[in-house]
């Protein structure tokens, strides 16, 4: 399989030169083929955040390289980065961030039609995506009317809008109550089967993270197999 996401030799820290500096990846390594989904387990403060979003172009490394697709992004413009993540790269967080004045649907069309796609085609996509998580019938609800399951639901939909190729998951069922996460998860997984993506999902639970092709654990700021 091809590499869709590569980590070569991560290294950030805070503060550098100072008394008080901070190393959070030091060398982090790591490869996600075409299609994988891989777990990233890491006890809270461990800095799988920042790995994160290193890797989605939020942030950059102090040294190394983020190949997205067989591009390598080191040195890119912010433009650059800019259309990357838009084009190749869906984002989940704990929290849903769903915009409160909007529906369900419209929340999911929105980062369509920011993309350049017709309202009618953005239209299409919300109403699949959100029946293929099993709330087709909620899409004309706003978010304060939704149960917290069926509103991170809807941010897997709104992340996947745009037919990214990597999605990049912190903890997306961390907010959820076992029940509930566990029902959201297999939706996750669903969604991410059925349309091919390569993913990186940081997650606290070694149940889930069981369920996914390979587990890698973060520690002292490297990456090592599980």
């Amino acid at each position: 399989m091809n590499d869709m996401l590569v980590l070569d030799g991560l290294r950030k820290g805070y503060n550098q030169g100072k008394p008080n500096a901070i190393t959070v990846l030091d060398g982090a390594d790591l490869t996600v083929a075409a299609g994988e989904v891989v777990a990233l387990v890491a006890p809270s403060g461990a800095g799988k955040s920042t790995l994160l979003h290193i890797a989605g172009l939020l942030d950059t490394p102090d040294q190394g390289r983020v190949v997205i697709g067989g591009t390598d992004y080191a040195g890119r413009s912010d433009r650059a980065r800019t259309e990357a993540r838009r084009r190749e790269v869906g984002f989940i967080y704990q929290f849903h961030h769903l915009l409160p004045e909007f529906t369900a649907a419209e929340n999911i069309i929105l980062p369509q039609l920011a993309s350049g796609i017709s309202r009618k085609d953005a239209e299409a996509r919300a109403t699949e995506l959100l029946g293929h998580v099993g709330i087709g019938h909620r899409g004309d609800h706003r978010p304060a009317a939704m149960s917290g399951g069926e509103q991170q639901r809807v941010a897997f939909c709104r992340a996947l809008a745009n037919r990214p190729r990597l999605l990049l998951a912190d903890e997306p069922t961390g907010n959820l109550d076992p029940g509930t996460s566990d029902k959201v998860f297999a939706a996750l997984m669903s969604l991410v089967r059925e349309t091919g993506l390569s993913a990186l999902i940081a997650t606290h639970n070694l149940d889930l993270a069981a369920r996914m092709d390979r587990m890698v654990r973060m520690d002292a700021g490297r990456l090592t197999a599980i």
